[in-house]
């Protein structure tokens, strides 16, 4: 597959890129790069890889869930101006 002049300035369009008449011939020559090296991909056998989402084998750590309240009540409530009964005082918003 290669890409054409008409075919460059129609991709700089849709991605909104002013390109310039003397920069189409070398961004020709990039993509047409580009996509070769794609092609050159396609010739890889990979009938027996698995595939796989890292490079290196990764495995989750599971704990089991349980319900705290943290056990820190008393720091959480250290920089509060008015704690009452173990909970945040705050104004009166509602009339």
């Amino acid at each position: 597959m290669s890409v054409d002049a008409d075919t460059v300035r129609k991709i700089a369009h849709l991605a909104r890129i002013k390109l310039p008449d003397e920069r189409v011939e070398p961004m020709m020559n990039e993509l047409n790069n580009i996509l070769d090296w794609v092609e050159q991909l396609r010739e890889v056998d990979t009938a027996d890889v698995e595939p796989t989402t890292a490079v290196i084998a990764n495995r989750l750590r599971w704990r089991e869930d349980e319900v705290t309240d943290g056990n820190v009540q008393e720091k959480v409530l250290a920089n509060a101006p008015k704690p009452l009964h173990g909970f945040f005082a705050v104004p009166k918003v509602i009339e």
